[in-house]
Order: C-alpha cells, then structure tokens, then sequence
C-alpha cells in the first residue's frame, strides 16, 4: 500500500475518531504526510514523552510536510493486534519490544536471552552494532524497517504478591504473567514457574484479580504502569535486557521521498539517545521511591538461576534455534553463555 496522500488522509480520519487517546503534537495544516506511532507505555514514560520530541522536531525540520500523532498505552490495541496494523499498513510506525517480535521475526528476540547481559557497557556497543545490525536485517526480510537506535526499557525485574524470589526454588510454579513470547514462555518454564500469556494492556487486571501472582518488568514500567499498586515484592533478578525497536511498515518507509526519510530516521535515532538516559536515571532511582510505595525489594543469586537455565537446556535450545553465527556475534558482546 502506497503513502499517497489520499489513503494518508482517510487514516488521519480514523485517527480522529480515537481523539481522547491520542498524544498530539500541534496539528500542521496541510501537512503532506500524516502518520501514525502507536507504543503501549504510559503517557508520561520515556517512551511516549521522547516519541512526542522527535514528531514535534520531525514536523518543525520538514516546514510541516509530516505530521505524527502519538497513540500510547495500547490505545491503538494489544501489542499482537497493533503488530498486525503495522504489517496490513493501517499503522505506519509502531515501538516495539524485540521479544514480541520475534512471533514474526524470530530472530529478534536474540537480545533477551536470559542472564546474558552483565551491563549497559555490553548492551549498547552490540545493539548499536553487529547484534543489532544482524537483527535490523531479519526485520527487513520480514517487510518492516527498523531504525537505526534501539530505544532502551532496561534490564527486567519480577514482582509478586504472595512470596520473596530469592533463588530458582522460590520460583516453582509461580504464576507469572509474560508478555506474548516464546522465549520469555520458554524461560520461565525453564525455572519450572507457571506463565502465563497476557498482553500489557491486560496485566494490571489479572495481577488485581489474582489470575498471575506476579510479573516481570523494568523498573521504571513497574512505577508508570502503577504495578506498586496490585504487588508487594520485587526481586532484583536483572533477568533480561529489553528494548523497543521503533519499526515502520516496509512499504510506506520505501514510499516516503529520500529527504523526509533522512529527517524521520535522523530524529528517532536522536531521541533515542535521549531516551536511553531517561531511562537509566529512572532506573537507577526508582527503588528508593517504590519503596516508599510499599514495595519490598530483595536481592537475588543470579549464579543459581543462570545454570538453572543451562541445567534445564534453555541456552543449547535457543542457541539451536537462532544459529551459531547469531549466537557468537551474542557471545563476543556478552561473553560465554551455558
């Protein structure tokens, strides 16, 4: 499906029947190009504040030939539904996970694999680089165009209402909701807990109503999404590293003329370094504050659950599953993984 005006149009339509939900910029008058950027955090997390920089920058640089709307918080639907906007066309940019993905490019979700990450200074020189060019490839393939800069979640944490997780034991049949993933089913059936397949825009509901026990987030989501509110304790597991791609349908990125392209990627790329430092500071400072909010943090024995999952044959699975190429482009950045 071609970006002409036209079609551009009639989706900017549709959008302003969604009006309440929408993170505007200033409407540009006569733009030449509406689009639509849908994410599923919270108004007010780095994620949709950075997102409204870069579209109030894109339209003031292109003299308001392009005019974004931002839809947050699964406004737009559930990931899964708004992954498949973005694949029809009726959704022209879309922040993402790699590990939800991946249930369409599976080579994505390679970024999380549980425990691989010791750090930010492994992290990013892999995801700027190699890694993530190997990924952005895969993307392609798959008739979607992922920006250059991986905008940052940070490392992932899991919280529960009825018990501390200190070791792998603590977690036995755990009900735990996970976003829709196999490789986050995989990991947690690797540790012998329950998951629990639910989408993010659902996860307050079932951990309020006890259908999940827990989850397992990043710490700055745990604060924005209000999960304080329905959880006790947070065990600082730093599970998993996780992302958001910022993604484009393939067909409308190619439609778009060279010089608009050259302004979008330039201003997603730059917020996404901006971003990645919002997120480390809320991060690094939000225990204290959800401490306050009654939650209970403890520390955890990584060591034991890493060879848990090496015990259990979660690495030598998925490093079958992604390829020994993929898995040593991982390793040089991460180091050995077993």
């Amino acid at each position: 499906m071609g970006i002409e005006r036209r079609a551009l149009l009639k989706y900017g339509l549709a959008a302003g029947l969604a009006a309440p939900a929408i993170l505007r910029t200033t409407r540009v008058r006569g733009a030449e190009f509406q689009l639509k950027w849908a994410n599923n955090t919270p108004p007010d997390h780095p994620i949709s504040t950075r997102a409204m920089e870069a579209a109030a920058n894109i339209a003031k640089e292109t003299g308001g030939k392009v005019d974004i709307q931002i839809f947050p918080n699964n406004q737009l639907g559930s990931d899964t539904d708004t992954l498949s906007q973005l694949r029809s066309g009726a959704l022209e940019i879309f922040s993402l996970s790699p590990l939800i993905l991946a249930i369409y490019v599976p080579a994505a979700s390679i970024s999380g694999i549980g425990f691989a990450w010791k750090s930010y200074d492994t992290v990013w020189p892999a995801m700027d680089g190699d890694l993530g060019a190997h990924v952005r490839g895969e993307i392609e393939k798959a008739g979607l165009h992922a920006f250059e800069r991986i905008w940052d979640n940070g490392f992932r944490e899991i919280t529960s209402s009825t018990r501390v997780i200190a070791k792998p034991d603590d977690i036995k049949g755990f009900k735990i909701r996970v976003p829709p993933s196999p490789l986050w089913t995989s990991m947690f059936k690797a540790f012998d807990a329950s998951p629990i397949t639910i989408n993010i825009s659902e996860a307050y509901t079932a951990l309020q109503t006890k259908v999940a026990e827990g989850q397992e987030n990043p710490l700055a989501l745990i604060n924005t999404a209000k999960f304080y509110e329905v959880q006790k304790y947070i065990a600082k597991s730093n599970h998993m590293w996780d992302g958001y791609w910022q993604i484009a349908n393939g067909r409308v990125w190619k439609d778009l003329p060279a010089d608009v392209q050259s302004v979008i990627a330039k201003n997603i790329n730059d917020s996404a370094v901006s971003q990645r430092a919002d997120i480390f500071k809320l991060n690094s400072s939000l225990e204290a504050e959800l401490t306050q909010k009654g939650m209970v943090f403890n520390d955890v024995d990584t060591a034991a659950f890493r060879a848990k999952l090496s015990s259990a044959g979660f690495y030598k699975e998925w490093k079958g599953k992604f390829g020994d190429a993929a898995w040593a482009i991982l390793e040089k950045h991460a180091g050995s993984i077993s």
